[in-house]
């Protein structure tokens, strides 16, 4: 005498999903129609350098010129103003003082992460205005602690002359007055080609 043999559906369905997709999984080193492996010696990628860029970072938030616009206000009257996110259009000067020589803009946004302290997550281009990095873009994203004396942020990238750019920013305050403006010294050590 036959034995049914009673699965539930959710068995065949789990059976089905693994042989379904088994079948669309790319075997390891398989190339698309939209990669492509190169040779980076075809490319004529010229040796890296580092390069030193030390500029100050103009952070203003008051007065009708503002380069630093608050879009979400902080989530309470907390100190560290967690939840708040500006998005910036910064001045890189070549001297601390804002009517010095500007090379270029800051641009991207700043958000306040702590909730016990007065950290921020950084993510802005340093775009080039000026000489031969004009056009030219290195990317600086990571955390931001305020209150330390000197702040460590990732390079992760670049554009134009900076591409394939890599390294760190070292960042310390030199000035913050009342209305909340600031000016940050940025010392950016960038590996590029």
């Amino acid at each position: 005498m036959a034995k049914t043999l009673l699965v539930s559906p959710s068995y065949f369905i789990f059976f089905a999903f693994l042989i379904f997709s088994s079948a669309t999984t790319p075997v390891f080193g398989e190339e698309y129609s939209y990669v492509k492996s190169v040779n980076p010696q075809k490319m004529k990628i010229p040796k890296e350098k580092v390069s030193l860029f030390k500029l100050y970072w103009q952070d203003v938030v008051s007065g009708s010129n503002a380069t630093s616009v608050t879009v979400i206000e902080a989530l309470n009257n907390s100190s560290p103003y967690f939840g708040m996110v500006n998005i910036i259009d910064n001045s890189l000067t070549v001297e601390p003082n804002l009517s010095s020589k500007t090379v270029g803009k800051a641009q991207g946004f700043y958000a306040s992460t702590g909730q016990e302290d007065s950290s921020l997550l950084m993510v802005m281009n340093f775009a080039f205005t000026d000489g031969k990095y004009n056009g030219s873009t290195f990317t600086v994203v990571g955390r931001n602690n305020v209150n330390a004396e000197v702040r460590e942020m990732p390079i992760i990238g670049g554009s134009g002359l900076f591409r394939f750019a890599r390294g760190y920013a070292l960042a310390s305050t030199y000035s913050f007055n009342d209305n909340g403006d600031a000016t940050i010294e940025y010392n950016c050590y960038v590996i590029h080609y």
